[in-house]
C-alpha cells in the first residue's frame, strides 16, 4: 500500500491537496475536521442510537386491547404503551366485560378495558412498567390488574392522582399486590 492510497488518513497527501477528497463526509468539512477516534465514537453512538429502539420492538410482544368504541381514556393507555415501545392493536368492541370474561379475568377486577399480550391477560390502567417487568419475570399467573379507574394511573392522569396497586392475578382468581403506585 503506498503512501496515497489512504490520502484521508494523511493530511499531505497530493490526491488530497488537489481536491480529490477534499469534499463529502471525509473531506474538510465538519465530519472530516474532527479526530478520527472522535469520527468513531460519533459512528458508533448513531448506529447504537438508531439500532437500540429497532430491537427493542422486535422483543416487545403484541397488545390486543379490547375496549367501547367511547372511552377515550382506553385510547390514552393504548398511546402509553406505544409510548413505551409496545406494538398496540386496539379493538372496539360492544360488550368489554364480555370480553374481560372471556379472557378469564375475574370480575372483580373490572376496569374499562382489557388487554392480551403474550400469553397474558391485562385489565385496566396498568402502567406499561408493570407490563415490561411481568414479561420479564414470566410468572405462572393469569396477568395483571388495576382495577376501576384510579386517577393517576396510565391513561388516567390527573393533577390529583391517587396511590394505586397493581395485582397480579393467579390463575385460580386469587392476587397478590405485584406493584404499588
Amino acid at each position: 500500500m503506498s503512501f496515497c492510497d489512504l490520502p484521508s488518513r494523511h493530511p499531505r497527501c497530493p490526491q488530497r491537496l488537489t481536491g480529490l477528497y477534499s469534499t463529502g463526509l471525509y473531506g474538510t468539512g465538519l465530519y472530516g475536521a474532527l479526530p478520527r477516534r472522535l469520527r468513531v465514537a460519533a459512528s458508533l453512538l448513531i448506529t447504537l442510537l438508531t439500532a437500540v429502539p429497532v430491537v427493542r420492538a422486535a422483543e416487545l410482544p403484541v397488545v390486543d386491547v379490547y375496549k367501547s368504541a367511547s372511552c377515550g381514556c382506553c385510547e390514552i393507555w393504548s398511546q402509553r404503551l406505544r409510548a413505551s415501545g409496545f406494538p398496540v392493536r386496539t379493538h372496539d368492541i360492544a360488550a368489554p366485560a364480555a370480553a374481560r370474561a372471556g379472557l378469564g379475568m375475574p370480575a372483580e377486577m373490572d376496569a374499562c378495558h382489557t388487554a392480551k399480550v403474550g400469553a397474558y391477560v391485562i385489565e385496566g390502567h396498568v402502567p406499561p412498567a408493570d407490563i415490561q417487568r411481568l414479561l420479564k419475570e414470566a410468572p405462572q399467573a393469569l396477568g395483571l390488574a388495576v382495577p376501576g379507574m384510579p386517577a393517576g394511573s396510565p391513561g388516567m392522569e390527573s393533577d390529583q392522582p391517587e396511590h394505586y396497586d397493581t395485582l397480579l392475578v393467579q390463575k385460580d382468581g386469587s392476587i397478590r399486590v405485584f406493584a404499588h403506585h
